[in-house]
This record gives C-alpha cells, structure tokens and sequence, in this order.
C-alpha cells in the first residue's frame, strides 16, 4: 500500500510539475512584465565606508549589515516628503536615486536643483541649482559647482550666480557635449579638475560637415530635422579643448595642432591640475600620442608616448593617477594584443606592464584604502565570465576575488576592504553576495528566484565551433521548447556579428533575450554564434576583419550553418538569419553570397553600403573608400542584390540617425531595378532602435515573418 502510495505521489508531483512549466511567453509582456525577469535590490550601495549598505524599495530607504542578517528601514517616503515640502519642494511619488556623500548624509536631484537630506535632522539642504532647461550637468567635486549646457552652449552656476562659459550662435558650433560620435570611449563632454577649480570641455564645430535631412511626417507637412552627419572619406568635424577658470573667467584653448581633423579622446586632469593629459589620434586612427598641455596657457608641454598600429589604434580610458602617487599613472592599452594594464612614470617612462596574458582587463574599478593595490574586472577566467581580481602593485600578484562561475558585477566599498557582487550564470539568474578584499565570501544579501520556472524553455548550451583557421569560435543553441530529437525543426538564426559587441556568455540564459526564448517555444531552434570581429577575445581576434568587412565574418557563421546542417533534428531547407545595424549587414550578406541556403533573412537598420556609414566607425575598420576602393567594393550590399533568392524582410527607423534611412532606401532602389521582390517595414518615429512598447509590434512583426515564411 506504502508502496502504490509513493508511486501515486510521485506521478502528482510530476503532472503538477508538467503543469507548472506549461507556460508560454506573450510578446507583449516582455517589454512590460518586470516579474519575467531576475530581481535584484535596486540602487545598492555601500553607506560610505561603513560596514552599511543600502538599496530602496517600493518607496523606503533600507539597510543592512556586514554583521548582521536583520534588514532596517532607514528612511520612509513620506518622512522624506515632509522635509521635501518643508524645503518648498513638490513631494516625490517614489524615492530618487540617491549617492552617500558620507555615512550621515545623501544627495539627490529634484528638477534642476541638487540636494542633500540628513538623516539625524530629517532636513533637506540646496547644495547648489543649474537650469530648468539643462542638459549633460556635472557637478565639480569639492566646490560644488554644476557646469551644464543648454542647446549649444555652456554654463557655470556657482552659489553666487550662473556664467555663460561660452556664447556661440553658430548653430553648426557644440560646446560641453560628446563629440566624435561618442567613439574612443567618449561619453561626456564636461571634465572638471579635481577640485573643482578649473572647467574642461570639448567644443565641436561641424558647421562644415554636410548636413543630412531626416523626415518627420508626424505633422500635416512633413517637417525635416538636418543633422550633421560625415559620411567615410567626407569632410569631417574639427574639435578643440577649452578650459575655463572659475576664478578670472577667462578661457583658453589647448594648442592641439593640425590637422584640425584630428580625434581627441581620453582626457584627464593631473592631481596638481596644474595640467591636462589627451590622447591625440591622428584621422587614419592608427597613430596615438598621449600628450599633456598647460591648462594655465593651453600650450603643448610634451608627448608621454605614442602608440602605432597597421591596422588601428583605439585609446578607450583615460589614464589614472595613483592616489598619494602623484608622479604614477595607470594606462590601459591593446599594444601586446589584449587590453592590459601599464604602469607609468609622471614623465611618460614605462615603469613596468601590470597585467599580461591571453584575455582582456575590461575595467579598473579602484584602490584599496593604502593605495597598496588596484582591482580590476577581467577575462582571466573565460572570454564568457567576467571576475574582480585584486593586484598588489609592489610584488604583482594577482588574487581572485569572485568565486561564483558567471558575469559579475562588482561595487567596492570606498576602502576596498569589502565588495559586493551580483552575478548570474545559466543556472543562477542572480545573486548578490558580499565578500572581503581576499575574495572570502561574507554572506549572500539577495537570491533572485528563477523568474521563468512556470516557463515552458527549450534548453540552451553553449558550445565551441572552429574557425577556418583553427580559431575557437563561440556559440549557442536553444532548442525548441517541445524538443523531439526524432522531429526535423527550422532554425533561427540570430547574429550580430561586429566590433564592440558579444552575445554568447555565461550569464542568465547564456546571454540570449526573452524573445530568442519565445522563438524556441514557437518551435525554432535558436543559434548565435560570436564570428571573428566580435568583442572580449583581443585585438588580433576583433581587428582581423580590418578593411575586408563581411568576409570572415560570413565566413565563420557558414561554419555554425555547417554544423547545423549535420544536425539529424534539423531541417536543411528551413534555415532563416535576423540581425541587427551590424547584424542587419551580416543577415543580408549572408543571404546574398550564399543563395539558396538561407530560405528567409531579415535585417534592421542594416548598413548597406560602407561610404553611407560615418567617418569613426566607418574609416577604423574600412579606412576611406578612396584608400580601400576594393574592400568597399567586397562589402557593398547593393552591388549583390541580382543574387537574392527567397524571402528578405528590411525594417528601418525613419529617423535613424546611426545607420541613416539611405542605406535601406539604396537597397530598395537596386531592388527594383533588378526585378527583385523584398518586403520592407518602417518605423516613422523611431531612430537606430525600436524602443518602448513599439519593440512588441517588432517582435511580433519578426515572429510572425518567420512563422510564415519558415
């Protein structure tokens, strides 16, 4: 009787198991449902340097302890709203995000202006207030002054008052904003010295660049937005370095030289802000000096050292002083063929290579409290992991400080005697875990339940496959959720396939996204591979595809279409690819050179044509089509188009304004013109992306295409 009794409950626990994973993924709750996706505390961060963390929560401030497994509560949103509206302001429907500026103390922004709340008070202190109309604000250390722009011009707002750094009407002339296309790991455009005393910033002028129209026909007359764009080979934007001081409010300009078409990257201040330190990269990107200016004249003192390349030079961080070691900085560099970490002399003499190896340093994140060592977030372990490791700088010894197999995330503690971690792998889909500056695990603060377990998925592996030339290539598969190895099934391809860019890792799903999961629950076996070109192998393995876009990118994805062809359960003659910007270059290639193979392929935002793309970019991994007319020549799309067979589908944002709308529009003119049949979709409102809820109505677009089709 025990016996049957145990039997019954067994095929109970497994009907109702059955039952639980019996759900399937809705396209439209993938952009809206947050309950489908791993959860985390929101805004964790240590209280100073305290043994205190905090992360908030539906509307409360909370903390925990090292030594403790209790849970506070810190701070109530309607506690804080009381000081908000006591200090005139309108109250806060949810807690801001806010940054400790000490165990005690919190600042935050509300509208345009910059404050901080006490916690012993309960009170709410003005620190300082830019402009209702402001963008791209930074607030100086130390002095706390808010250097912003508005439109295209720069501001200062000091407690006594509110300067205009610059003044240009010339709509074609940018001050304080990105510039070069937000290449060379540019993202700001504001650089304040480290107390507070002096203001950098770039200023772009791009009144020669041509202007490109994009179409807005939301209105009754369609109206057109002119953007400056450079075309590869065209005449590009010419930009300079200014520094202002606060104290005799003047300007002066840093004497980079000619050319004037020049890419000024990296810049950073020395602690004595007595100077200024630019990575100068010359237009062929394959010269780099490293030089220092005098932010009191603005005049050139002397190059550190240079950096050459055949292929291309990308300075990507700028350098870092030592603290309490004025006379040391560190510099991140590929020139051994994987980023790494030197350090160097004041006076520009290498003192020694940190870091070595066959992976990639991906961030230095900080010192520890006696600036006896750095840590940094690297490959070490595998192109799919990301881990903290921790280097002493006098023996340079490494140690592992991340133990848990998968992406971490690191947030050191302002000493560095304590981190905390979150990371999730393909088992894990998160979990954030605190442990010592030896890697000594403290204790886990927060697991993230499987969001996905009443999920119907297919599983997914990741594997290697090889290159051509013996290169170890990366990919996965997720099979159809029903899978049935006596069953032949349509894959579904999805690519990328380009520089800055990695799709397979060991994170939550092997890096894949809901949609690619609904896909497999739609009976499609799912594969991406990272090709040769993509991101975190080093430079030989990114930058092989230089001048000759397209080939072994193609080449090494025939590779995987090889390996699935051999796959019993899969159907050779249902094989479709979807990619994106470079992915949508990649589809359409693929489709075009190897007709017949791919029975449908779709492509967004797709680059076309090379010489339509813009100058960064475009001339590192091409050069210009005058110097590479060839490589041009092998990489257009729109010389290939009498080799489409099957069906493509093109989709463009008509306001994209990274791969402009031309690139689709060519295509399609070459289309008609050879007699060829295409469908194609265009999102009037949308730039590079599709965003928001509209990215449903994609998704449903591409799933029903292939559904169709395939």
């Amino acid at each position: 009787m025990k016996k049957l009794f145990s039997i019954f409950t067994l095929i109970l626990i497994a009907a109702q198991l059955s039952f639980s994973q019996n759900k399937m993924l809705v396209l439209e709750e993938i952009m809206t449902n947050r309950k489908l996706y791993p959860t985390g505390l929101a805004n964790l961060q240590w209280r100073a340097s305290s043994d205190n963390y905090t992360w908030q929560d539906a509307g409360v401030l909370l903390q925990g302890n090292l030594k403790s497994e209790t849970t506070d509560t810190l701070l109530t949103l309607s506690v804080f709203n009381e000081a908000i509206t006591a200090s005139g302001f309108a109250e806060f429907k949810r807690m801001p995000a806010i940054n400790w500026k000490n165990s005690g103390t919190f600042g935050f922004i509300k509208d345009e202006h910059w404050l901080e709340y006490d916690l012993e008070s309960k009170s709410v202190k003005i620190i300082n207030s830019s402009d209702s109309l402001a963008e791209n604000a930074e607030m100086a250390p130390e002095t706390n002054f808010i250097a912003y722009t508005i439109k295209n011009n720069l501001y200062v707002s000091t407690p006594t008052g509110k300067t205009a750094v610059t003044a240009d009407e010339n709509p074609g002339i940018v001050n304080g904003q990105t510039v070069h296309r937000n290449e060379f790991g540019i993202n700001k455009g504001i650089f304040w010295s480290p107390k507070g005393n002096l203001l950098a910033f770039y200023r772009m002028d791009e009144s020669m660049v041509t202007e490109y129209p994009l179409v807005d026909a939301t209105t009754r007359v369609a109206e057109t937005n002119m953007i400056r764009y450079p075309m590869a080979g065209m005449k590009s934007h010419e930009v300079t370095v200014g520094i202002y001081n606060l104290i005799s409010n003047k300007t002066v300009f840093l004497k980079t030289g000619l050319p004037a078409e020049q890419y000024l990257t990296n810049i950073a201040w020395s602690p004595d802000e007595k100077s200024l330190y630019i990575a100068v990269l010359n237009r062929d990107q394959n010269h780099m000096k490293l030089n220092r200016y005098n932010a009191e004249t603005g005049e050139f003192e002397a190059t550190l050292f240079e950096e050459k390349n055949e292929r291309y030079v990308e300075p990507q961080n700028a350098m870092v002083f030592l603290p309490g070691s004025p006379d040391k900085f560190i510099w991140q560099s590929q020139r051994d063929g994987y980023n790494h970490l030197y350090l160097y002399g004041a006076d520009g003499n290498l003192i020694r290579q940190l870091s070595s190896g066959p992976w990639i340093v991906k961030k230095m994140t900080g010192f520890d409290e006696d600036n006896k060592g750095l840590f940094y977030i690297s490959t070490e372990v595998s192109p799919l992991e990301n881990h903290l490791y921790y280097l002493d700088l006098k023996s340079g010894k490494t140690t592992r400080l991340t133990s848990e197999k998968g992406v971490h995330n690191p947030i050191l503690r302002a000493d560095g005697k304590f981190f905390i971690s979150r990371y999730s792998n393909r088992i894990v889909p998160a979990e954030i875990v605190i442990a010592d500056k030896k890697g000594k695990k403290v204790k886990s603060i927060h697991a993230s339940p499987n969001p996905l377990a009443e999920y119907k998925l297919g599983e997914t592996s990741i594997f290697m496959l090889k290159a051509d030339d013996g290169t170890d290539l990366f990919c996965r598969i997720i099979k159809p959720a029903d899978f049935d190895a006596e069953k032949k099934y349509p894959v579904f391809i999805y690519v990328y396939g380009g520089p800055h860019n990695q799709l397979v890792t060991e994170n939550w799903l092997g890096g894949a996204n809901l949609f690619l999961n609904y896909m497999a629950q739609q009976g499609f076996v799912v594969f991406t591979m990272d090709n040769r070109g993509t991101a975190n192998r080093g430079f030989e393995f990114e930058s092989v595809i230089h001048r000759n876009l397209g080939v072994l990118e193609v080449a090494d994805q025939m590779k995987g279409v090889e390996y699935l062809k051999a796959l019993p359960w899969v159907d050779p003659d249902k094989i479709g690819v979807d990619g994106w910007s470079y992915g949508g270059f990649m589809a359409i290639s693929l489709k075009l050179k190897h007709p017949g193979v791919f029975k449908v392929a779709s492509a967004g935002g797709p680059v076309t044509d090379w010489k339509f793309y813009e100058v960064m970019y475009g001339e590192r991994y091409m050069d210009t089509p005058e110097q590479n007319p060839e490589g041009y020549e092998e990489a257009s799309l729109l010389n290939k188009v009498d080799q489409l067979e099957g069906k493509l589908l093109i989709i463009h944002g008509a306001q994209d304004n990274t791969v402009v709308w031309q690139h689709s529009l060519e295509f399609l003119r070459e289309t008609i013109i050879k007699q060829k049949q295409i469908d194609y979709f265009v999102y009037p409102t949308h730039e590079h992306n599709v965003r928001g809820n509209d990215r449903a109505h994609l998704f449903r677009k591409l799933s029903e295409y292939y559904l169709q089709n395939l």
